[in-house]
């Protein structure tokens, strides 16, 4: 089935369901020699996982990382690297009750409609735990990156209409919404409980910030980076819109406001504002690279809602089961992941036509 692999040199093709035995993903194209162990793609792991905090769902994922190849003595070889994460917390009957309903604002239609079958339990490979393999990959990616001495942060810039009004990168990992300002994240962990007592859910924003990123990454026409890191972090099912440097902001400001001005600095080209977000033409300028996404409230949620059965009667659904009142908290990690896996991939091209 095609549409389960992204990028083009680092190319990764994750597998599995969410309620099957397991979940997982195959890279292509891992530089050999990159020091690497389970452990360091924990890390990541387990800030996706399932069941950390009381804002996000119960399900006891602990989410522990196997490679099966590509590693030997602590190295990657320049093989296909395989990376399996086994289910161990399902409850498949929990979601007994929706196998000839389609729940609103999920996949079961469009999945019904495409393949003439689908796995209710959960969603299936629609579900969100796929996800799991691309923070795996994302920690691969990384560690590329910061051979490039390229790092990339994420964080929660907005709850339910809830800002952040300052950017402290020290305390994103000291909150339970990974938010950097500790303030405004007390008032969204107060709209997460407030939805989640409601049986609801609310939505969010998430913005990162690549640091270190060198010029001429992305490649005219079609491969800009723009256009690359908006397709990988578009596959998240649960993004909704992106936003690149100043994005819907910038058509309030005039030309003379929005262009960047360059100047020079220690010998470096820099630019004295930062509107177009380090992409200019659909490639890297140096600047950092400042990516948001719009993140929808979960549609999961234990409300009572109108819908349609297989047979298109209306009825009624309580979806049933362990889910999360807001996704922000851990789409952090995954939106740092795909913006990753491009950037190495854009490496990987740019040092292969140089």
């Amino acid at each position: 089935m095609p549409g389960n692999s992204y990028g083009q040199l680092f190319r990764i093709t994750t597998f599995g369901e969410s309620h099957g035995p397991a979940i997982g993903v195959v890279i292509d194209g891992v530089p050999p020699g990159l020091s690497l162990t389970e452990a360091d793609i924990q890390i990541d792991l387990d800030r996706r996982r399932p069941g950390q905090s009381a804002i996000t769902t119960q399900r006891k994922e602990i989410d522990k990382v196997e490679i099966l190849s590509g590693v030997f003595e602590g190295k990657t070889t320049g093989v296909p690297l395989a990376m399996l994460i086994r289910n161990e917390d399902q409850r498949s009957k929990d979601y007994s009750n929706i196998q000839d309903v389609f729940r609103p604002g999920h996949a079961d239609y469009t999945y019904q409609m495409k393949y003439g079958i689908r796995d209710y339990r959960g969603g299936g490979r629609s579900s969100g735990r796929e996800t799991a393999c691309r923070v795996a990959a994302g920690a691969v990616a990384k560690k590329i990156l910061a051979r490039h001495n390229v790092s990339v942060v994420g964080y929660t810039l907005a709850v339910a209409g809830i800002y952040a009004k300052k950017i402290d990168l020290s305390v994103i990992e000291k909150n339970l919404v990974r938010a950097p300002d500790l303030e405004q994240a007390e008032l969204m962990i107060q709209k997460i409980e407030e939805a989640r007592k409601d049986g609801d859910s609310v939505g969010g924003i998430v913005e990162a910030i690549v640091k270190g990123c060198p010029p001429g990454l992305g490649d005219p026409v079609f491969d800009k980076l723009s256009a690359l890191l908006a397709a990988g972090l578009m596959s998240i099912g649960t993004i909704k819109g992106v936003e690149i440097g100043s994005g819907f902001e910038i058509t309030k400001l005039r030309g003379s406001q929005a262009n960047d001005i360059f100047y020079e600095e220690k010998g470096k080209v820099r630019t004295k504002t930062n509107h177009s977000g380090g992409i200019l033409g659909g490639i890297s300028n140096g600047e950092d690279i400042v990516v948001r996404v719009a993140v929808k409230p979960p549609s999961s949620i234990s409300k009572f809602q109108e819908t349609l059965n297989a047979s298109h009667e209306k009825t009624t659904i309580q979806v049933k089961g362990r889910h999360d009142p807001c996704i922000c908290p851990r789409v952090v990690p995954v939106v740092e992941a795909m913006i990753a896996v491009t950037l190495a991939d854009c490496l990987l091209i740019q040092k292969s036509v140089l």
